[in-house]
């Protein structure tokens, strides 16, 4: 199957995506434009990323002593990409970007993660350089983000540390002033960093000319000691390989490299940044994991030990900054679950097509003297079919409306604009953590539909698994999330960012209750919304945290199930609008699934919602002796 009839379906019928091109930023665009970067997107995901899935599952990258070793389709797959301009494709002209709307990029993206999802680490490369833009110096922005923006130089987040792990408070890498006039550096005040970090995606490897990463680390204060908590941490630029930069050039670079007024960026002296180690994953084994060590001494600058960092933003404000890059990428992991869970599902329903075996119950029972039946004729694998639609595609369409909201806050009136960024802090827990549960769920049903073949090597499935089981931890756990989704996300700003998530699901219901095949849920949808504005209540009625986050999790699923009966609700209207005859089987498809959400997956809330409006300690409160 192609995914490209419902991603038009999703951009075009359901989200008004062509409207975008009436703001000033996309004037230049249209239609053709857009489907001509679907079409670059998918041809490169079909011939240099599908191909190699297997391959780069089997051949792990591995370090030889001196380098990572990684297949040459990663290679081939990361130079194609580059080439086609898709690490830039939202950046400005100027800094050689396509001006695309985010949503038309995260869609274009989505051919990628469903092809080989472990090939390529364009999405951190994207936000270490989205970051840099901006919170990054002008002569940040130049080197560094320019550079990754080409595909020349690639890009890392470094947060966690072997012995803090996500309790980013517990960071104790340090950096100190890298001596008299530091702070005057072109690059931004120079510091020495001295420090471990664990689990750095595509942290070594021989793809780029350089490997920039942006390392969180803690500034000691007068008395030479960490500050606790996260008050302390700093944001630094830490190049692999430090830069030689030129003056800018009159004119274009020779060689007609560069552009009018741009540097010229050569490489020096290897910093001090080593690899300690290869991390051997389950899953999404294409793309190397690392423990890196700075400033052990193994790579001495000027003779002295401590990797050469820059710093980003003001010192002790770093993780505000990096949050704009952690943000970026929960939406991307999001994406990815949903487009492995959506390969499944392809894969699965191919094989139900095709795979004879049983027959049909008659009143009399089965009949074995009549011929075999394709397994998609039975109820049960039809369930489970059915059951991965509503997911994937589900959630496809929540992770492109959250695009739709980034170029709403960057692009629309002021008022439109400053909703869009509350919409998208509370529904951004949701875009990380639903899919990553709920299309993992889908890729078991494809395992199951394929029987015991689907347990063996000889069908993708259960790849597809396996790099799916990452994205639960990826950038933040349920926990994590579901803690920022209650402790913080509809607390802030007096609760303005649910109030406006409930108008626009009111909104649907209103349109929904309508249209009398719609109605039922539409009136299904409006209790759930009641359902979770009253457990939010509940869950802080006593004004206690510890009480309030207990049953965070639950409360995030159903929170969470109930934006993706919403979703579903909103674009059963949009397919309706489209086809009010009910001809197409598309249509069809999407009136299915809307159903099978509400009859199956809706009523899942109660019991979620109930253990956290109740404020339910039984997980809180047993001693660990009694496990």
């Amino acid at each position: 199957m192609s995914l490209r009839p419902t991603l038009d379906f999703l951009l075009y019928q359901w989200l008004d995506a062509e409207s975008l091109n009436q703001r000033e930023r996309f004037a230049d665009h249209s239609r053709e434009t857009f489907d001509a970067v679907f079409d670059t997107c998918e041809r490169i995901a079909r011939e240099k990323y599908a191909p190699f899935n297997r391959t780069v599952d089997t051949q792990e990258p591995h370090f030889d002593g001196e380098k990572v070793i990684l297949p040459q389709a990663t290679h081939d797959a990361q130079k194609a990409y580059a080439a086609s301009g898709m690490l830039s494709a939202a950046q400005d002209y100027e800094v050689g970007g396509m001006q695309l709307p985010y949503t038309v990029e995260a869609a274009a993206n989505a051919f990628f993660a469903m092809a080989s999802v472990s090939i390529g680490s364009g999405m951190l490369t994207t936000g270490n350089a989205n970051l840099l833009m901006v919170h990054g110096t002008d002569a940040q922005k130049d080197v560094f983000a320019r550079n990754e923006f080409s595909g020349r130089f690639s890009g890392t987040m470094c947060l966690s540390e072997p012995q803090a792990g996500s309790s980013l408070s517990d960071v104790v890498t340090r950096a100190v002033p890298d001596g008299e006039g530091f702070e005057a550096d072109p690059l931004g005040p120079r510091y020495r960093l001295k420090g471990n970090k664990m689990w750095i995606s595509a942290g070594e490897h021989e793809l780029t000319e350089n490997i920039i990463h942006l390392v969180l680390a803690k500034i000691p204060g007068p008395d030479g000691k960490l500050i606790s908590g996260t008050r302390g941490i700093s944001l630094f630029i830490v190049p692999k390989w430090l830069v030689n930069v030129e003056s800018p050039h009159p004119g274009p670079l020779p060689g007609g490299e560069g552009e009018k007024g741009s540097v010229k960026v050569t490489l020096g002296a290897r910093n001090d940044v080593a690899l300690a180690g290869l991390n051997h994953k389950l899953g999404w084994r294409g793309t190397t994991n690392t423990l890196l060590n700075f400033g052990e001494g193994k790579y001495p600058v000027n003779g002295e030990a401590g990797a050469i960092g820059y710093l980003v933003g003001k010192p002790h404000e770093g993780l505000r900054c990096m949050f704009h890059m952690m943000n970026e990428a929960r939406i991307g992991v999001g994406t990815a679950a949903t487009m492995l869970g959506m390969a499944g599902y392809y894969a699965s329903l191919d094989y139900a097509k095709n795979r004879p075996q049983g027959r049909p119950v008659g009143p009399g029972g089965k009949d074995a003297a009549q011929p075999q039946i394709r397994i998609i004729e039975h109820a049960d694998v039809k369930r489970m079919l059915l059951a991965q639609k509503a997911y994937c595609e589900g959630a496809l369409a929540l992770e492109l409306y959250c695009a739709r909201l980034v170029d709403e806050h960057h692009t629309a009136e002021p008022q439109a604009a400053d909703d869009a960024r509350l919409l998208l802090e509370v529904l951004t827990p949701i875009a990380k953590s639903w899919p990553s549960e709920w299309c993992l769920e889908a890729n078991s049903l494809a395992i199951q539909v394929h029987g015991g073949y689907g347990y063996t090597r000889d069908f993708p499935v259960e790849q597809y698994w396996r790099d799916n089981r990452l994205n639960m931890i990826h950038e933040g756990t349920h926990g994590i999330q579901a803690m920022d989704l209650l402790g913080r996300k509809v607390l802030m700003e007096g609760g303005r960012g649910l109030q406006l998530l409930g108008g626009r699901i009111s909104a649907t219901v209103e349109k929904a209750t309508r249209v009398p095949e719609l109605a039922s849920y539409a009136q299904a949808l409006g209790k759930a919304l009641q359902r979770v504005g009253s457990a939010t209540q509940a869950a802080w009625a006593s004004g206690q945290p510890g009480e309030a986050l207990a049953n965070a999790v639950p409360y995030m699923q159903g929170f969470g199930h109930t934006v993706l009966a919403w979703i579903w609700l909103d674009v059963a209207l949009a397919a309706l609008a489209a086809d009010s005859a009910k001809l197409m089987a598309a249509t069809l498809g999407r009136l299915a699934a809307t159903r099978y959400f509400y009859h199956y997956e809706l009523p899942k809330i109660d019991a979620w919602l109930r253990v956290a409006e109740t404020r339910d300690l039984t997980c809180a409160d047993l001693p660990e002796e009694a496990f």
